[in-house]
């Protein structure tokens, strides 16, 4: 009697290897998208782990991204991410070569994680493990399959080598092509607004005052910014979906009467509208994260009176639906400026990207702390009671914005004829109000310059001057005084913890 040998183990070339491995995490991620896109959107196992490894960056490494990335730094953490994911899926291939077994260790320790990092997510739901199940369980199938069905294409032809190569190459093309539109349509779904008409159409609110002809001046920026051209800073990397037949607001904590509205609740009570310029605090001297709109919804200071505030409140603790934060002085939304609770934006629904259907909206204060978007919960509370996201990394509590300027025209390293030149730009100090400012050449006199008209204490101001330039190189600089009498510092501060300072300057060239 005689025993077949055992047949050694089939090593992998380093090319089908390398498939093996990247169809392995490929088909994962699409299965996760996909499922994520069916069943619960912002569950995708990639943006759940992105999400998970932005709040636990260091305060100094996202102001690192930020300055060398600018709005493109979530753009760069999720190619940086989908680069850690192709070396995984390199290493899975090459560490399956030999066998299965460590390969497969690889996909499911990247599948774990994700699923670890789900459970950790501040609005998980149970619901939400189905993504990476999903991602877990079909990327360990896909590379155990296809890793036999290259293993089967190495062996000696006379064990059927063509056959099974054909048989590879086939499985390994499906097996591609499935990821690919599996995860396009996660993808889709996931960005599909869950809109309906009743949203669109806006109750009816006080007409808006006609805009002055010289809100606006030559040189500088539209009085009123378009929304699509808003400028949007958020931690979300993915925008959340929020269906306005079932969205609430919960309004509780320390108050007399907990308040759920419904969008429909909310809407029915007095309407405002209000121009409000809103600044980032990121936002460098100079910089352009700053924009005017119109804003309509309605008052917070109504909706904490119907509550009824009880003594020693202090925050207002707002939760977006994915989580984040904000923290704001109840003594600022009830000091008789116009808070809001905002579902419009220049005449339509908010869109989605800037808090569809319901974010909050506070002149005077930075976005961090004022700006909460997809709001969805409002707790009255202490300063003790309660730390909001960015203050939990440092950033100052309050954040009131600081007295700006900058020059719009002419653009830094501008070549101009010599002679007179029109210098024109913005000012802002919102619900301060702008009432002076000047323009220096090369650290000389200071020039008042003309002022646009001042359509409300809460919005941004135009300003328009015409100044000497001889031949050469020169520095225009820039600084606006407030209402309080307060002139722009030129100490220069960085952004953190309570927003930049400093005076803009635009280097250009007369010819």
């Amino acid at each position: 009697m005689t025993v077949a040998p055992l047949r050694a183990p089939t090593t992998l070339t380093t090319p089908w290897a390398l498939l093996t491995g990247i169809l392995g995490v490929g088909s994962a991620l699409a299965a996760g998208d996909l499922v994520a896109g069916l069943v619960a959107p912002a569950s995708s196992p990639f943006l759940v782990v992105g999400d998970r490894f932005v709040r636990l960056t260091p305060e100094w490494l996202k102001q690192a991204a930020i300055a060398a990335f600018g709005t493109g730094d979530k753009l760069a953490l999720l190619t940086g991410m989908a680069v850690v994911l192709a070396v995984l899926a390199v290493l899975a291939g090459l560490a399956g070569r030999r066998r299965p077994g460590p390969g497969i260790a690889v996909v499911v320790a990247t599948g774990a994680v994700a699923l670890v990092t789900t459970t950790l997510a501040p609005t998980f739901r149970a619901v939400d493990l189905l993504a990476p199940l999903a991602a877990l369980l079909v990327g360990t199938a896909v590379y155990a399959a296809v890793r036999a069905a290259a293993a089967g294409a190495a062996r000696p032809a006379r064990h059927g080598a063509g056959v099974s190569r054909r048989r590879a190459l086939a499985l390994a093309g499906g097996v591609a092509a499935g990821s690919l539109l599996a995860g396009a349509a996660g993808r889709l779904l996931a960005a599909a607004p869950a809109t309906s008409g009743a949203a669109v159409a806006l109750p009816p609110a006080p007409p808006a005052p006609s805009l002055p002809p010289d809100a606006s001046l030559p040189g500088t920026p539209a009085w009123l910014t378009p929304s699509a051209d808003f400028y949007r800073i958020d931690t979300a990397l993915q925008v959340p979906r929020v269906d306005p037949a079932a969205w609430t607001l919960r309004l509780h904590g320390m108050v007399e009467r907990e308040l759920t509205l419904t969008l429909a609740d909310l809407r029915s009570r007095r309407v405002v509208e209000a121009p409000v310029t809103m600044v980032c605090v990121s936002n460098p001297v100079g910089g352009t994260l700053v924009s005017n709109a119109r804003f309509t919804g309605v008052r917070l200071a109504d909706l904490l009176a119907e509550a009824g505030v009880r003594p020693g409140a202090e925050q207002l603790l707002s939760t977006s639906v994915d989580g984040f934060t904000t923290g704001t002085p109840v003594r600022v939304v009830t000091d008789g400026r116009e808070a809001l609770l905002a579902f419009g934006m220049n005449g339509a629904a908010l869109p989605v990207e800037h808090g569809f259907p319901v974010r909050m909206v506070v002149p005077g204060l930075y976005g961090y702390v004022s700006g909460c978007k997809w709001i969805t919960d409002i707790e009255v509370t202490t300063w003790a009671g309660a730390t909001p996201y960015w203050a939990e990394r440092g950033w100052a509590r309050e954040g009131p914005v600081k007295t700006q300027s900058r020059i719009d025209t002419p653009a830094a390293g501008a070549t101009v004829p010599s002679g007179r030149v029109a210098v024109a730009g913005t000012s802002w100090a919102p619900h301060v109000g702008i009432t002076r400012v000047e323009v220096a050449v090369d650290g000389g006199a200071w020039v008042p310059a003309r002022l646009g008209a001042e359509v409300g204490v809460d919005s941004w101001r135009m300003w328009r001057t015409e100044i000497e330039l001889g031949p050469g190189e020169h520095t225009l600089s820039v600084r606006a005084t407030d209402r309080t009498g307060t002139v722009q510092t030129g100490r220069e501060q960085v952004s953190i913890p309570d927003g930049a300072t400093g005076r803009h300057t635009v280097p250009v060239t007369a010819v």
